[in-house]
């Protein structure tokens, strides 16, 4: 299964168009989808450069030439920002499909810890096929969410729209379940694990230490308390019902 996942991150990708071929095209197109939100609000170039650690001048010179493509993927404008076009939010979608589908599989079939799965995802999910994403799909029975809580595109590009919560919204004495965490930081998710907190689990607010100070928190129906920085509380998203 390695030598088999090494020859796919050297293959070249099968599918046409103006971006295959190139995963920073990719990137940029995921990071404007991520940035712009569900409101898909304009991205500065100063966004996009912190989030791909690049400079904010590379960042203009890709975004003019993404939106002279034809078809375009993006639509900039000059010290206002960008936004992706039709074009470019499909593709955003399928790679951030690829990309959730891989996760999911290298957590659910190949073992890996979920701390571990992002960064082997973002080296692949710009190479799998169609057919490749399909036989994923299928194996783990059509997934809805990664190992994160993140939604998994479905293959129209849709994805359900819940309301923004984060932990660190809560009011003391409030329990919400987690949705979903960051993916970006192994440190993180390894230290959510030892606490037993993962999508599903039920958390209760106990209290926030004043002057903006960590966040007591009781994990599902036990007394044990946990406590997370406003940085956690804030990676942590949640539904309260």
């Amino acid at each position: 299964m390695a030598k088999f996942f090494k020859k796919l991150q050297q293959a070249p990708p099968t599918k046409t168009g103006a971006v295959s071929g190139s995963e920073a095209i990719d990137d940029y197109l995921k990071a404007i989808f991520q940035l712009s939100g569900r409101e898909e609000r304009q991205v500065s170039s100063t966004e996009i450069a912190g989030t791909l650690a690049i400079t904010a001048a590379s960042v203009t010179n890709m975004l003019q030439k993404l939106a002279a493509l034809e078809p375009a993927l993006v639509v900039y404008e000059k010290h206002r920002g960008v936004q992706l076009s039709k074009a470019g939010k499909k593709r955003a979608l399928e790679i951030i499909r690829h990309h959730r589908l891989l996760e999911t599989f290298l957590h659910q079939v190949l073992g890996y810890p979920w701390d571990e799965v992002h960064q082997e995802a973002e080296r692949l999910e710009h190479f799998i096929s169609e057919r490749f994403e399909e036989r994923i799909a299928a194996k783990l029975g059509n997934p809805e969410f990664d190992p994160h809580g993140h939604a998994i595109p479905a293959l129209d590009g849709s994805l359900p729209s819940p309301e923004p919560r984060t932990l660190s919204q809560l009011k003391p004495g409030q329990t919400a379940k987690v949705a979903s965490v960051s993916d970006k930081d192994p440190e993180m998710l390894r230290y959510l694990a030892t606490q037993g907190i993962r999508p599903g689990v039920r958390l209760t607010l106990s209290e926030q230490l004043p002057f903006k100070g960590a966040y007591q928190v009781r994990i599902g129906s036990s007394a044990r308390l946990a406590l997370l920085s406003l940085s956690l509380a804030e990676s942590i998203s949640v539904a309260v019902k």
